[in-house]
């Protein structure tokens, strides 16, 4: 389990929070804080994995509350969730190595979808191995290969994870299989999959069972 810590000022909104991370599998809320001390002080207690970070806390900007947990004990990852749309907020976050950055208001899809593709991340990283440059590079989330222009409703990111799933299969995978592999649902990683197939990066091979129609299996071609 990835185990979440919610930062907050406004009560409701962190409640809305922690119910939409216990509704996403392989997350769940690990504690809530209001203020950056709670936090910092939640953080050494509770060890979260990941923390999804308000901006505007009432003794203290978030960024300059993680950029001091980057360089504690326990540094965690985080999503910053915020109605800061300014530039400079965002270039800070980037250079900080924040995983996401969601404005208000949002629903649960976005959150969800996000949520899933860090798990996906996270369980990359955890399984990689680094052998060369092309290692490393799919550790960093960066295609070795040209990438074809993706169609609208699909994220390079996610893209990417896809893959690297398939890139590390040693056979062809179905659609569930890289949906689990991933963290996102069986219908996005089959369109994934098909543009994939349709650039030519990726074969299709089907496999017959004994009732019902056959699996669509696909192998990485590059």
């Amino acid at each position: 389990m990835i185990r979440v810590l919610v930062v907050d000022d406004d009560f409701m909104v962190a409640r809305i929070h922690v119910g939409f991370v216990q509704r996403v599998e392989g997350f769940e809320v690990a504690g809530v804080a209001h203020t950056a001390a709670e936090a910092e002080e939640a953080v050494v207690r509770l060890r979260p994995d990941l923390l999804l970070l308000d901006l505007y806390l009432p003794d203290r900007f978030g960024l300059d509350l993680l950029a001091d947990l980057r360089g504690g004990p326990h540094p965690c990852d985080a999503v910053v969730i915020t109605a800061a749309k300014e530039i400079e907020s965002v270039r800070a976050a980037v250079r900080l190595g924040v995983t996401d950055y969601v404005l208000k208001p949002f629903g649960f899809p976005d959150l969800e979808e996000r949520l899933r593709r860090y798990a996906g991340r996270r369980s990359l990283l955890a399984r990689a191995e680094v052998t060369g440059q092309a290692d490393v590079d799919r550790v960093f989330l960066r295609s070795a290969a040209s990438a074809a222009p993706l169609p609208k409703g699909l994220s390079p990111e996610t893209a990417r994870l896809v893959e690297d799933a398939m890139r590390g299969a040693s056979q062809a995978l179905s659609a569930s299989e890289v949906a689990e592999a991933v963290g996102i649902s069986r219908v996005s990683a089959r369109r994934y999959l098909e543009h994939f197939k349709q650039a030519g990066r990726a074969e299709v091979s089907l496999r017959y069972g004994s009732t019902g129609r056959p699996e669509r299996r696909y192998r990485w071609v590059g």
